[in-house]
């Protein structure tokens, strides 16, 4: 969302972004930052919304949190007297899509981009079971998309899956693949072009006393659509694979669940390791040799992980353990970009790792680097967003 929103500015629009108060996944110096409720952040206006807690808390609450979001964001654009031509809503949270509805019905263009398809996705999961509360959010769920002049989705399984569902979308449904900015993902100090040439790099092997020759990172948030469990118990299975770290950097509602598990299997293979900023994260990537992603089996949304694209990007072997209804296989495959294995199938989530890392070095090398040629080809930030930008002109149709 802050690469779309520097990318209009950048290109003559006047951008404002309405985000929840900066209080979870916050690296050290973000922590410390007092934060005021409007400021203008490089030409940017940014608002900040003061909601419930809605991470690291029950579901109960967190639902509340988002059910309430829209009518604390649309009281915040009325009192900062923001009036927008055009606005674009990311879901999840699927309450948040409200707020585009609302703006709709004052001449403003909606555009709904989907990045997870909500409630379906919880229903597998099992957090959502009421009968009751599915009805709802469902119910929600098709007012979203019919109150909304474009819907977007970032793969052609999800399109499918969407149309399938409600088929009277067909006419504004349309597939916009999510970008990677190659160029941030890429370290070079001596390239005066680069955000990292004003700053010196972070050496994470050395902080971090890494010392393995491969080091497989996952970074973000821990929750249980990742299913981090799995990446502990394939852990435990080569924990006589030497020269091989697990490395998992973030935070989330299942972190202790997991750093405990490793304590009681005393992985000795297995690392966890805080939030790091977004300028730092290529630092993270260049100190690691595997990209790795997990998500649930029970998950049976096409899904493609955005953490597939920046790996790519950042010239690393994907490993993902994936529901088999994900897209991000077909992908993994097309580009030649690394390996991938059904997430409920432990012993082939090990081989493919396996294999992987039995790889000579040139043919390791390769594999990443296929990865960051197909990411510049086909998920050009520059493309993808123009066509975002043709989407939120009214003459689109």
């Amino acid at each position: 969302m802050l690469e779309l929103a520097q990318e209009l500015h950048h290109r003559g629009h006047q951008v404002t972004v309405m985000t929840t108060w900066p209080e979870y996944n916050l690296d050290q110096a973000q922590d410390k930052k007092n934060f005021d409720e409007i400021e203008v952040e490089d030409g940017i206006t940014v608002i900040r919304v003061k909601t419930l807690p809605h991470h690291n808390v029950n579901y109960v609450v967190r639902g509340l949190a988002q059910l309430l979001m829209p009518v604390q964001f649309l009281l915040k654009l009325r009192r900062h007297r923001i009036r927008p031509e055009a606005v674009v809503v990311y879901s999840p949270p699927l309450p948040l899509a409200l707020v585009g509805s609302w703006l709709r019905r004052q001449g403003v263009r909606n555009l709904l981009n989907v990045q997870d398809l909500f409630p379906q996705n919880a229903i597998d999961l099992g957090i959502l079971s009421s009968p009751m509360q599915i009805k709802f959010f469902q119910a929600l769920e098709r007012y979203a998309y019919r109150t909304a002049d474009v819907v977007t989705v970032h793969s052609e399984g999800n399109r499918k899956m969407l149309l399938k569902q409600n088929p009277d979308i067909a006419s504004h449904l349309r597939i916009l693949h999510n970008w990677v900015d190659v160029e941030h993902h890429t370290v070079d100090e001596h390239d005066p072009a680069h955000p990292g040439a004003s700053r010196p790099a972070v050496d994470f092997r050395e902080k971090w006393g890494i010392r393995q020759k491969h080091v497989a990172v996952f970074a973000g948030v821990m929750g249980p659509s990742q299913y981090l469990e799995l990446v502990l118990a394939i852990a435990e299975r080569m924990q006589d694979q030497t020269g091989l770290l697990f490395l998992l950097v973030g935070d989330g509602k299942e972190k202790e669940n997991l750093q405990q598990l490793a304590r009681d299997k005393k992985l000795s293979n297995v690392q966890f390791e805080g939030f790091i900023s977004r300028d730092t994260y290529p630092d993270l990537l260049n100190a690691c040799t595997i990209g790795l992603v997990c998500l649930s089996p029970q998950n049976q949304t096409p899904v493609v992980p955005g953490k597939i694209l920046g790996h790519m990007a950042a010239g690393l072997p994907v490993v993902a353990f994936l529901h088999t209804a994900s897209d991000g296989h077909a992908l993994i495959a097309e580009a030649g970009c690394g390996v991938s294995a059904n997430s409920a199938d432990l012993d082939a989530c090990v081989q493919v790792l396996q294999e992987l890392i039995a790889r000579s070095d040139d043919a390791f090398e390769q594999v990443g680097q296929a990865g960051k040629r197909y990411a510049i080809e086909h998920f050009s930030k520059q493309v993808c967003v123009s066509q975002l930008e043709t989407m939120l002109s009214p003459e689109h149709r």
